[in-house]
């Protein structure tokens, strides 16, 4: 049987961080701030997500505050005119943690280099017949063209509706998935196509730390 990890928590410590920053006290905090943010990130993942725009959330908690912050492609669209977007946003997440909540927005300048950005990109262009290997070698030379070392692309399912399902993988460069130094990005979406669900999963390697 394979043994597989995800990259990330891999390399956890060594020179990533977690998503989720908190010291919960007792049980019965830790298991309502987990579901918390569990259901914070859902909800910010459902209000943009109908196009790839958000690359990562990140929840800091004090013992009177909670920041969130968002790493978004499209700042734009989460800050809204005139900043109504962030203030409607804190509101709601203000209900779901019963605390005061801040809103910090940091702008992803090369969405080509993010995992989670990229992923989901392809999965909205499989869910639109748009073919597979077109949509994956398209993504590949983006980001590659945007300074990434090497990036591998596995997509698993009914391929352009093929009757039965397979998997199909594209690497261009190098992804050392062993070495601990390298920064490797790593992100898995899903596509909604009529013939099922499509898989994808993009390793984006940025370099050693």
């Amino acid at each position: 049987m394979g043994q597989k990890v995800d990259p990330r928590s891999f390399r956890l410590q060594v020179h990533k961080n977690w998503s989720s920053n908190w010291f919960a006290a007792s049980k019965s905090d830790f298991k309502k701030w987990l579901h918390q943010d569990v259901k914070i990130r859902e909800f910010i993942e459902k209000k943009y997500g109908e196009r790839p725009t958000i690359a990562g959330i990140k929840i800091e908690r004090s013992h009177n505050l909670v920041t969130v912050t968002i790493s978004t492609a499209k700042a734009g669209v989460v800050i809204g005119r005139g900043g109504v977007g962030v203030n409607e946003l804190k509101a709601e997440l203000e209900k779901i943690t019963q605390m005061p909540v801040r809103i910090d927005i940091e702008e992803v300048k090369k969405s080509e280099l993010s995992a989670k950005l990229v992923s989901e990109n392809i999965a909205a262009q499989l869910a639109r017949r748009i073919n597979f290997r077109r949509a994956t070698k398209m993504a590949a030379q983006s980001t590659m063209a945007a300074g990434a070392k090497g990036i591998r692309i596995e997509v698993s399912g009914r391929l352009n509706g093929a009757e039965m399902s397979r998997s199909e993988r594209l690497i261009e460069g190098s992804v050392p998935l062993h070495t601990l130094r390298a920064d490797v990005d790593f992100h898995v979406a899903r596509s909604q196509t009529i013939a099922g669900i499509v898989g994808v999963k993009v390793w984006i390697y940025k370099g050693e730390k």
